[in-house]
């Protein structure tokens, strides 16, 4: 398969990653209104001159693939051809982006204002930044960041500008068209607008898919989307959605353009805007709806300290190169290029492949601050930890993390001193009081506050803190999932080991980025890193914990133990507390009264279980294995459960990892 040469296992020496620079140094010296008008000429895709929105939307509209989709509508509805093509042309205005320079600018200077007073620091690899502005020149761009935070989209225009390079034009969410005067300042600043979904209507599809594709063959400007669709709320990297980097990647598999550049760029946050925000929603708090007067009230942040923020371009990745020997083009000769067609089975499979690689690269270039290390130890102390033993453990756990391959910002300076900064910085999360350190929890006061709104709050603190564990997460799991399957196993065989590994990589395949395909390269990964840290011994046909190693592996399984618990706490749900068919929107919320209620009776210990992005991502795996089906009807999804295979999950999540049992045997 595809992946099993896109999959690339870490090497022995760690890869030498490119510095960094402040750009908020010269805008701290200089002025910020000199800065916004300044001369800003970049260079563009072989020296073409931009093109304006109004030719734009005329090319797409005239184009051969959007008149046929509009006879194809007209015959349909019976509707005129002109009311559909008018139909299409309303699509295009809601949707297209009118750069403006001088909307640019303004952004430049609010923006320089915002930063500084936000981030002590925003730190960018000048050598990624040299290697983009030769991509732009040479072939069609994709910018891929990662999405942690509102600010991801409005950091990478503003480092574009301040690098003179050429503006992205950027797929965004429908959502921010409900912010009056602000959604049109972000379309002017090169926005484009999108549905959150438009199943099967061929002629918004068929608009939007030419829309990106002229711009990317006549490479007008760089195309800017996430892979991941949304943003990440836990920061954890989604598993990737892959429409728009199949429509990016078209153009180059029907020879329109030679190549196209992929870009994945990795945004990292010492501390992240939103994090209150999240874990809220997380739990079950309605998402606040866009509004100019929201941004507005939100200016209170600014005199928050946000620490350092990195942004990290990665090397430009060739369609061209990655796709030699897996696509065969000459496909597409078959049918003229206009005609709509949907991918064969070989080019979704490496598109997927691909989505994947682009992740893990972003996933590798994440530069980790000390408290996604000291939050992973807090979290396995729920009850506080001596500040003397914290910073110790967190210098043992500084490094395992590089000898993991960990790209890790640790400021050369003492360890406590070092600890004690991260601390100050989010002060808002945990406290230091005679000496010991605990996650701050709000107090809850009045009478009529109860049991329930206390554990909350202690749930809030608790999935905020774990949100910059998750950050590192993508370091250690291939290893957690080892000393787990070890754990299980109670055997030293390698083979009994890799069964169990394999079971537990397929069941949280929706909660991490494990690349499809790729299980023994996974296994062979942590058991190599594993063997680097002096935790393992690799005999011939076994694996064993070498004399040191109970350290290791028992923080490793302690680390995968709220994603065990969590999914086993949906599985008591779907046994104990439903019948066999339940409706699929009451799915989220009955499982998180059903954890609160173990919570509240004591019996249940991880707040993590009540995360709606945990039991969205187990009930993803339950489906896929079988264990629970969903059946549409007219007006809702019925979720029919196999208890016998539930309560089987349920025990290999416990440890009882089964070897011929067939409710597992698709595993």
């Amino acid at each position: 398969m595809a992946s099993k040469v896109l999959y690339s296992v870490r090497g022995p020496v760690p890869r030498k990653r490119d510095d960094f620079e402040d750009v908020l140094e010269e805008r701290r010296k200089s002025s910020d209104l000199r800065y916004a008008l300044k001369c800003y000429t970049p260079a563009v895709y072989r020296n073409l001159v931009p093109c304006k929105a109004g030719v734009l939307k005329t090319l797409v509209l005239q184009s051969e693939a959007v008149r046929y989709v509009i006879e194809q509508v007209a015959a349909e509805t019976g509707e005129t051809w002109e009311a559909v093509q008018d139909e299409a042309s309303q699509v295009l205005e809601e949707m297209a982006h009118r750069q403006q320079l001088s909307t640019i600018r303004f952004f430049a200077f609010t923006l320089s204002k915002a930063f500084k007073a936000l981030y002590r620091s925003v730190r960018v690899n000048e050598d990624g930044v040299q290697r983009l502005q030769q991509a732009i020149q040479e072939h069609p761009v994709v910018l891929l960041p990662s999405h942690r935070s509102y600010m991801d989209f409005l950091m990478m225009s503003y480092l574009l500008f301040t690098y003179d390079l050429a503006l992205p034009v950027i797929a965004a969410g429908m959502d921010f068209m409900s912010m009056k005067f602000v959604g049109e300042m972000l379309r002017m600043s090169g926005a484009f607008f999108i549905r959150r979904s438009f199943g099967g209507d061929k002629l918004y599809w068929a608009v939007f898919s030419e829309y990106v594709k002229t711009m990317l063959r006549n490479g007008y400007a760089p195309l800017e989307f996430f892979l991941e669709g949304t943003r990440s709320r836990t920061a954890k990297s989604l598993t990737p959605k892959t429409g728009l980097l199949n429509i990016a990647m078209e153009p180059f598999f029907k020879g329109e353009v030679f190549d196209v550049n992929l870009v994945p760029v990795s945004i990292s946050y010492e501390r992240i805007l939103e994090e209150s925000l999240y874990a809220r929603e997380l739990l079950g708090v309605p998402k606040p709806k866009e509004s100019t007067s929201g941004l507005l009230k939100a200016r209170r942040i600014l005199s928050e300290d946000f620490g350092t923020m990195h942004v990290y371009f990665g090397a430009p990745v060739s369609v061209r190169s990655l796709s030699q020997g897996h696509i065969g083009r000459s496909q597409y000769n078959l049918v003229p290029r206009h005609i709509p067609q949907r991918p064969a089975a070989d080019t979704q499979a490496f598109v997927n492949d691909v989505a994947f690689h682009l992740v893990r690269l972003q996933e590798e270039n994440m530069v980790l601050k000390p408290w996604a290390l000291i939050s992973t130890l807090l979290l396995q102390n729920p009850n506080g930890m001596e500040l003397s033993t914290l910073i110790q453990q967190a210098d043992w756990l500084r490094g395992l993390a590089l000898s993991f391959g960990a790209f890790l910002d640790w400021p050369g300076e003492m360890v406590s001193k070092v600890i004690s900064s991260s601390l100050a910085v989010h002060r808002n999360l945990v406290c230091v009081s005679g000496g010991r350190v605990r996650l701050l929890v709000p107090e809850v006061s009045g009478a009529e506050c109860g049991a329930e709104e206390a554990e909350f709050n202690r749930a809030v603190s608790v999935l905020s803190c774990a949100s910059y564990r998750n950050q590192a997460l993508h370091i250690f799991v291939r290893p957690a999932l080892l000393a787990v399957s070890m754990r299980s196993t109670e055997s030293c065989r390698r083979d009994e080991i890799y069964n169990c590994f394999n079971i537990l990589r397929n069941i949280f395949s929706n909660e991490f980025i494990l690349c499809p395909g790729a299980s023994v390269q996974d296994f062979e990964e942590a058991c190599h890193l594993l063997v680097k840290c002096g935790a393992l011994r690799e005999l011939q046909q076994e694996v064993v914990m070498s004399s040191s190693g109970q350290t290791t592996l028992s923080f490793l399984c302690s680390l995968l133990e709220p994603f065990l618990q969590s999914y086993q706490v949906v599985c008591r749900y779907l046994c104990e507390d439903t019948q066999e068919d339940l409706p699929e929107k009451n799915f989220v919320p009955a499982v998180r009264n059903f954890a609160l209620r173990l919570i509240l009776a004591g019996s249940l210990s991880c707040y993590e279980a009540l995360s709606s992005d945990l039991q969205k991502n187990a009930l993803a795996a339950l489906v896929r294995l079988n264990a629970v089906k969903q059946i549409k009807n007219s007006d809702q999804v019925i979720l029919k459960i196999n208890k016998t295979a539930v309560n089987s999950l349920e025990d290999t999540l416990g440890g009882k990892i089964p070897t011929q049992k067939p409710v597992l045997a698709r595993l």
